[in-house]
C-alpha cells in the first residue's frame, strides 16, 4: 500500500499493521496484533451479494484467518451444529449455524454461545478478534474473550423493515464493549459519534480497476440485456424497500423510449409490488463479476432511492462503482451522495420524477468521455477499499495493543541509577543525545559502519522532547508536549518504517475565540463562522481576504506577515496575543518567519498539515527509539552529562545535539531560547475535547494550548489526560528566539564549530534552528552520509576512522 497526492508516492510503510523491519538480523518486534484472527458476525451471507463486509473481510483474509459468522437457520436435527463453507478464492470460511426450529429465543442464545466457544476452542489460536456487522449477535458473544471488538455499523438496521425491536437495546451494549467503531458514511458517523469514543467514518469505497473494465470493448453484452432498445438506464443492487418504486414507474411511464434494466435479488418486498411496463426490465440477481458487463452498456446509472429512514444514512457503494465503470449517475437527494460527489458534472440529484427525467436526459448528453470523467476519475482516485482496509487494521492494531497494554504496569518515572563511563571503555564515537539526531547517526554509525558508539543523554529517557510514556492511568501521553509527525520526504519515512508501524492520523487544530471553535489554521470554514457568511469557493474566500489584507511595502516582522496576508483584525483574533504568550515579545518584534510556518487557506481543508504523508507511530516515540538503538555495538547511558565525560573518553568522533553555545561554554554569552511548562492531568471521562490541540489566542488565558493525547494515539480507554502549556522564558531550550541580534549571536559559535571536524553538530539546537521531527531526521541522515563520503576520500584526518562497512542510507 501507498499513500500518494498527485506526486511521487509516499509508502504506507508498514500502516496496515505489519510489524516494522530492522535492517539487520535478529529483529524481534513483530506486529502487535500479528494474525489474530477474525470472527466476523453477519447479518448478511456470505455468497449472498458483494458488499461491505466482503470487500473488506477478502483483505483481511490474505494476512490471517476469517471466519464469516452467519445467521442462524432453522433444522429439524435435535442438536445444534455449525456447517463450514469454504471460499477458497476468497480465503473465507462461512459458518452457519443450524438450530433446532423448536428452540426457545433463549436456548437459541445459549446454543449459538455454545457453538461459538466450541469454534474457538478448536479452531482459533489465541484470542481472536470480534468483527460485528449486526448488534443482534452481540447477544451470544458477549461473555467471550476477545482480543478487540469492532463495530463497522455499515447502516442503521433499526430503520430496516422487519427490524428486530432488540436491535436498538443490543447496539448499546455493543457500543459498550466496542473496541472501535466504523461508520459506513459521514451521515451515520454525525449521528453516532457521540456515542464512542474511538468511532471512524468510512464511506464506501470501489475497486476501481474491475469496474473501469466496463469502459472497455472487450466485454460481451450479456444475452438478457444485448437486445434491448437504447438508451439504456440502469440499475444494481438489492431491491427492497429503500427503493423508490412509484419513481420508476413514472420514469418509465414519460420516456417509454428509454430501457429501465433493474438486476438484483428481490428482497422483503413482494414481487408483485415492482411496478411492470415494456420498457422496465427486471433481470434478477446477478455476480459481482458480471456487474462491469452490463454497467458497459448502460448510458445512464441510476439511484432512484426512496426519502425515507431506511435510506436516511445510506452510502452506496455503487455510486463510485457507476464513475468507475465511466457511467454519469443520476440519484435522488440521498445526504451521502450529495455530500460527496454532488458537484460532480457527471452525478446529477433529483428530488421528483420530472427532475429525475430531466437530469437523466442532461446525463445522456454527456457522452461517454470528456471533462466530466476526467473530474470523476479525480474524485474517485483516493478511494479504494485497499486503502480502507488499510486504516482499519491500524486502528485494529491499535485496539489490541490497547489490551495488552492494558495488563501492563505503568511507566516507572522514576530516574535510572547513574552509571559512570569509565576511562578504559573503548567507543568509536560518542553521540551526545538520544532525541531523534543522535539516535538516528548512532544507528547509521553502529549498523551501517560498524562502529562501537556511546550515546549519553543528561536526562532520565531516551527519545528527547519526543519522549512518551503511559502515565498512572495507562494512557500513553507525550511528556514534553504533542509531536506530530508529517513528512513530504519519502527516505524518511522508509528509514524510520524500519522501528516502527505507522497509524494514520491527520492532526487538527481548533482555536477558542470567544468560546467558540473555529478550525485553525485559518480557512474559509473559519471566516464562515467568524463572520457568518456562506463564502463556497476558493475565489471568493481569497477575494474576501484580500479585502482585508493591507498592502504594506516592506515585509520584515511577524506582524507584517499576517496583516498583509489577512488584515489587521484576523492578525489582533488570531496571531498577536497567541505570539506574545508564545515567544513573551509582539510580533512587531520577531522575524517574520515566526508566522509564515503557519499559513492561512482558502478552501474547507481544516487539516493542520497537508503534507501527503501524516502518521503516528502505533507504538509510541519512545518504543520507535528503543528499536532504533537496540544494536549490539551501540552502548546508551542516561543521566549522564557530556561535560562528566569529554574528558575521560578517547574518541574519534563526536556527535554534539546539544546547545552550541553549551558545547564552547558559552564563550559569547547564552543563545536566547523560550521554554515551556507543561500541567499533565487525568480527567474521569472519555473525552475532553473534540480534537487533538485546542488553542487559546487571547491573553486573557494563560495556557497557548491544551493536548488531549487519545485524539493522537488512537487509544481506548476510559479516562483520558491532557496537558496545559504554558511558554516561559526558563526552563529546557524549546524554541530558538528568532530575531537578527540573536543569529549573529548563533554566527559567531558556527565559526567555531567549523574549527572542530572532529565533532558534528546536528539537530535543533547545535544549529539554532527550529526543525520539524523529519527534518532532524533527514539532517541526520544527510551528516551520516557526508561522514561516509569524508572516509571515503580522505579529506580529513579523524574521516579514516569512520569508513563504513555496507552502503550508506
Amino acid at each position: 500500500m501507498t499513500f500518494s497526492n498527485e506526486g511521487s508516492p509516499l509508502p504506507a510503510a508498514t500502516i496496515d499493521g505489519s510489524a516494522p523491519t530492522k535492517p539487520r538480523s535478529g529483529d524481534n518486534h513483530p506486529g502487535l496484533h500479528g494474525e489474530a484472527p477474525i470472527i466476523c458476525f453477519s447479518h448478511l451471507r456470505w455468497d449472498f451479494v458483494t458488499q461491505r463486509p466482503q470487500h473488506l473481510m477478502r483483505r483481511f483474509a490474505e494476512g490471517r484467518k476469517v471466519f464469516f459468522f452467519e445467521e442462524w437457520i432453522p433444522c429439524d436435527h435435535p442438536l445444534p451444529y455449525l456447517e463450514y463453507h469454504p471460499f477458497p478464492a476468497d480465503r473465507v470460511i462461512a459458518l452457519r449455524p443450524r438450530l433446532p426450529h423448536w428452540w426457545s429465543e433463549a436456548e437459541r442464545e445459549a446454543g449459538l454461545r455454545d457453538l461459538l466457544a466450541m469454534l474457538i476452542d478448536t479452531s482459533v489460536q489465541g484470542e481472536p478478534v470480534f468483527w460485528f456487522y449486526t448488534p443482534m449477535m452481540f447477544g451470544f458473544a458477549r461473555d467471550l474473550p476477545a482480543a478487540a471488538v469492532v463495530y463497522d455499523c455499515m447502516d442503521e438496521l433499526s430503520a430496516f423493515r422487519f427490524a428486530d425491536p432488540r436491535l436498538l437495546e443490543r447496539e448499546s451494549e455493543l457500543l459498550r464493549r466496542a473496541d472501535a467503531v466504523f461508520t459506513g458514511g459521514w451521515s451515520l458517523y454525525e449521528a453516532k459519534r457521540h456515542r464512542h469514543a474511538n468511532i471512524h467514518p468510512f464511506p464506501s469505497a470501489v475497486d476501481a480497476d474491475h469496474f473501469r473494465r466496463a469502459r472497455g470493448s472487450d466485454l460481451a453484452a450479456p444475452a438478457d440485456q444485448a437486445g434491448l432498445k437504447g438508451p439504456i438506464l440502469g440499475f444494481y443492487g438489492v431491491i427492497d424497500e429503500r427503493l423508490d418504486l412509484p419513481l420508476i414507474a413514472d420514469l418509465a411511464r414519460l420516456r417509454p423510449d428509454w430501457s429501465l434494466v433493474m438486476l438484483g435479488p428481490v428482497v422483503k418486498i413482494d414481487p408483485n409490488e415492482l411496478p411492470r411496463a415494456p420498457n422496465i426490465h427486471w433481470l434478477g440477481g446477478r455476480s459481482y463479476g458480471e456487474l462491469p458487463a452490463y454497467l458497459s452498456g448502460w448510458d445512464v446509472a441510476l439511484m432512484p432511492f426512496a426519502i425515507n429512514e431506511a435510506t436516511r444514512f445510506i452510502s452506496p457503494t455503487k455510486t463510485p462503482e457507476y464513475l468507475a465503470g465511466g457511467k454519469p449517475v443520476v440519484s435522488t437527494p440521498i445526504a451521502d451522495v450529495q455530500r460527496h460527489y454532488g458537484s460532480l458534472k457527471g452525478c446529477a440529484i433529483a428530488p421528483d420524477a420530472a427532475g429525475f427525467v430531466a437530469a437523466c436526459e442532461a446525463a445522456l448528453r454527456l457522452g461517454r468521455d470528456g471533462d466530466w470523467l476526467d473530474e470523476a476519475d479525480r474524485t474517485i482516485a483516493d478511494i479504494s477499499w485497499d486503502r480502507t482496509q488499510a486504516k482499519m487494521a491500524a486502528i485494529l492494531g491499535e485496539c489490541v495493543a490497547a489490551h495488552r497494554s492494558a495488563r501492563a504496569k505503568p511507566a516507572n518515572d522514576a530516574a535510572p541509577s547513574r552509571r559512570p563511563v569509565a576511562s578504559h571503555e573503548d567507543f568509536d564515537v560518542l553521540v551526545v543525545g538520544a532525541g531523534f539526531a543522535g539516535a538516528v547517526l548512532a544507528e547509521r554509525l553502529a549498523e551501517g559502519s560498524n562502529k562501537r558508539v556511546l550515546v549519553i543523554d543528561k536526562r532520565d529517557h531516551l527519545a528527547g522532547n519526543a519522549f512518551d510514556h503511559r502515565d498512572a492511568a495507562g494512557i500513553l501521553v507525550h511528556r514534553y508536549g504533542p509531536h506530530i509527525f508529517h513528512t513530504n520526504a519519502e527516505s524518511v519515512v522508509d528509514y524510520l518504517s524500519r522501528f516502527t508501524r505507522w497509524r494514520p492520523y491527520e492532526h487538527r487544530v481548533l482555536a477558542d475565540v470567544g468560546g467558540r471553535l473555529v478550525p485553525m489554521p485559518i480557512n474559509r470554514t473559519t471566516l464562515n463562522l467568524l463572520y457568518g457568511l456562506d463564502l463556497r469557493s476558493d475565489a471568493e474566500t481569497t477575494s474576501f481576504l484580500a479585502a482585508r489584507a493591507e498592502n504594506l511595502p516592506d515585509i520584515r516582522t511577524a506582524e507584517d506577515m499576517v496583516v498583509s496576508t489577512v488584515g489587521r483584525e484576523l492578525y489582533e483574533t488570531f496571531f498577536r496575543g497567541y505570539t506574545r504568550k508564545q515567544w513573551g515579545l509582539d510580533p512587531s518584534e520577531l522575524d517574520r518567519s515566526v508566522t509564515a510556518r503557519v499559513p492561512t487557506r482558502c478552501d474547507a481543508d481544516d487539516r493542520y498539515f497537508q503534507d501527503r504523508f501524516q502518521a503516528m507511530p502505533a507504538d509510541g516515540y519512545t518504543a520507535m527509539f528503543e528499536r532504533m538503538l537496540d544494536h549490539p555495538n551501540i552502548t546508551l547511558r542516561l543521566g549522564v552529562d557530556y561535560r562528566d565525560v569529554r574528558d575521560v573518553l578517547d574518541v574519534a568522533h563526536t556527535v554534539f545535539t546539544g546547545p552550541v553555545d553549551e558545547f564552547f561554554d558559552h564563550r559569547f554569552g547564552k543563545l536566547p531560547y523560550r521554554s515551556l511548562q507543561f500541567r499533565h492531568e487525568t480527567h474521569d471521562r472519555e473525552r475532553f475535547q473534540p480534537v487533538g490541540v485546542v488553542n487559546y489566542p487571547s491573553e486573557d488565558v494563560k495556557q497557548t494550548r491544551i493536548t488531549e493525547y487519545k485524539h493522537l494515539t488512537g487509544q481506548v480507554h476510559a479516562k483520558t489526560s491532557i496537558s496545559y502549556e504554558f511558554p516561559c522564558a526558563e526552563g529546557l531550550p524549546y524554541y530558538p528566539v528568532p530575531r537578527e541580534e540573536n543569529q549573529a549571536l548563533y554566527r559567531r559559535y558556527e565559526a567555531l564549530a567549523r574549527e572542530r571536524p572532529d565533532v558534528s553538530f546536528v539537530g535543533r539546537l547545535a544549529t539554532y534552528r527550529y526543525y520539524n521531527m523529519d527534518q532532524v531526521v533527514g539532517q541526520a541522515l544527510a551528516t551520516y552520509r557526508r561522514l561516509t563520503e569524508r572516509a571515503v576520500t580522505g579529506s580529513a584526518a579523524t574521516a579514516s576512522h569512520l569508513v563504513p562497512a555496507g552502503p550508506a542510507t
